[in-house]
């Protein structure tokens, strides 16, 4: 793998992971398209430090109410477990987050039963799953109304609901991002909750395929030679993500979640009729 190649893959996966259009759809054309060796088991390092960069971005802006999250749900169990504690204990709003966070990543353990890894060779059912993903985001935007739930009034049922729109959008085509925004705009979240929530909620996904990948990547033997080239790719993802979600967040502020659907539909076709000349 060339260090040019390690750029532009840092980049599609910066930007492609935030904005509701499908990484993991994007990546599989391009390696469909140019049998790049991106998912060849030596460069499965490089995939670790893909997933790192992304988890980074959404940490770095996100940083407050993470530690709020993780604090919060701290001081909560120790004031349950203190036996000297006879008043209630409540879950404060970041506390509710960080449990509705914990649930909704829960389905996710559905796709260890489900076959997904050979839809990433079958082009055509990522073009498919493209157009679905722009239908999704285009009734998302023109005919679903922004709620007013937030952590403080959001239920299970709407974080399992969210996080089975997650487990569904590991497909490639299916943009996890836009899918489980969409979602939760339908549950009655409001704009902004939808794309933190959705942000949030991917952490523990992001953790649980960067486990897999190190797994992986230590059974296959790691290229650490390589490991400069890597480095470039992962710093490239992270920053590029860090003002992607800057922009998703702007998208969302405007209503205009919408006007992705036009490219995915672009890009779904294209890749459909492409899968016929193979």
């Amino acid at each position: 793998m060339s260090v040019l190649i390690a750029l532009f893959l840092g980049l599609v996966q910066g930007i492609a992971e935030f904005l509701p259009i499908s990484s993991s759809g994007h990546l599989a054309i391009l390696q469909n398209l140019f049998n790049m060796e991106y998912y060849e088991e030596n460069h499965l390092l490089f995939d670790v430090l893909l997933h790192l960069g992304t988890l980074i971005s959404i940490c770095a802006v996100y940083n407050k109410d993470i530690k709020l999250m993780i604090n919060d749900g701290v001081e909560y169990l120790r004031l349950k477990s203190d036996s000297n504690n006879d008043e209630p204990v409540v879950l404060k709003p970041p506390g509710r987050a960080l449990l509705f966070v914990l649930v909704g990543s829960l389905p996710l353990f559905l796709i260890l039963f489900i076959p997904v890894s050979q839809l990433f060779l079958n082009t055509f059912f990522i073009g498919f799953a493209l157009i679905t993903t722009g239908f999704i985001l285009f009734v998302a935007s023109r005919y679903i109304k922004e709620g007013k739930k937030t952590d403080k009034t959001m239920t299970l049922t709407d974080a399992i609901i969210i996080g089975l729109a997650q487990a569904v959008a590991v497909m490639p085509g299916l943009s996890r991002s836009g899918t489980t925004i969409s979602v939760g705009l339908a549950r009655g979240l409001t704009g902004a909750f939808a794309v933190r929530f959705s942000l949030l909620l991917s952490i523990p996904a992001v953790i649980g395929a960067t486990i897999l990948s190190i797994f992986r990547a230590i059974g296959a033997g790691a290229d650490f030679s390589l490991l400069p080239t890597y480095l470039a790719g992962f710093v490239v993802a992270a920053g590029v993500g860090y003002f992607t979600i800057q922009i998703l967040r702007r998208v969302m502020a405007k209503r205009k979640l919408g006007s992705f659907s036009y490219y995915c539909w672009g890009i779904g076709l294209m890749t459909i009729i492409w899968s016929f000349f193979r």
